[in-house]
């Protein structure tokens, strides 16, 4: 799979990157988080997905940093601006860094991903007790959906779902304080809209999600992933 997300990948759907992700961008991303996680030294924060590390390069020094992205290409860019960072390439499948994270953020990503009851379950049990857990994916309802799915050539995007889905997806897990919808265009002259919002988040081509841990549920993610309680009379399987 690491083969499809290469250089050529990037130069197609992604013409330019430093203009889709502007400063404000960038700003949104780390406003909710920071309103999201406790305000303690040296934080922990994995981006899953993290492409070249344009939002990674935007935290300052007190968050520890580590990324996650199928792309050779792309980790190896990312490297370039962010020596300090601990950046592998792998898969969200099977996230290759132990917890505990206080931030968990994936921005563009799980729409990509095939099974996604895995990744769910590996961002559970690595987030910490009072982590947050960010994520940005475009939808394909609202008004705006049959917009979408005509601009839409990625074939990498294997889930072209509706908003509802993506929250009652987080539900299942997390519990979602909030989130919010984001209208963003790469117009003609590279000029970049990014319009976060929330009276108008029902109709927007994508949204942003902020989610808490739920103790409860990173517990019971850790005992599947590791087998226990297979053998308990009357234990239910999920």
């Amino acid at each position: 799979m690491s083969a499809v997300y290469e250089e050529e990948y990037f130069a197609r759907n992604y013409r330019n990157y430093a203009r889709q992700n502007p400063p404000s961008k960038l700003e949104f991303y780390r406003r909710l988080i920071d309103g999201a996680t406790p305000q303690r030294p040296q934080r922990r924060i994995l981006d899953i997905g993290c492409a070249f590390g344009a939002f990674l390069a935007s935290l300052d020094d007190s968050w520890k940093l580590f990324g996650l992205d199928p792309s050779q290409y792309a980790i190896h860019e990312a490297q370039k601006r962010l020596p300090q960072a601990t950046l592998q390439t792998g898969s969200a499948i099977a996230i290759p860094y132990a917890g505990p994270f206080d931030a968990i953020v994936s921005f563009d990503c799980l729409e990509h991903v095939d099974d996604l009851d895995a990744v769910r379950s590996g961002i559970a049990e690595r987030l910490a007790d009072d982590g947050a857990f960010v994520f940005v994916v475009p939808v394909y309802d609202g008004p705006t959906g049959p917009v979408i799915r005509l601009l839409d050539r990625d074939p990498t995007h294997v889930h072209k779902r509706e908003r509802w889905f993506w929250i009652e997806w987080a539900r299942q897990a997390f519990e979602v304080v909030n989130w919010w919808g984001a209208y963003r265009y790469l117009l003609p002259g590279g000029f970049y809209v990014h319009l976060p919002t929330r009276r108008f988040r029902r109709w927007t081509p994508a949204i942003a999600v902020v989610a808490k841990a739920r103790p409860c549920d990173k517990e019971a993610a850790s005992t599947a992933a590791s087998g226990e309680g297979e053998s308990t009379p009357g234990a239910s399987k999920s």
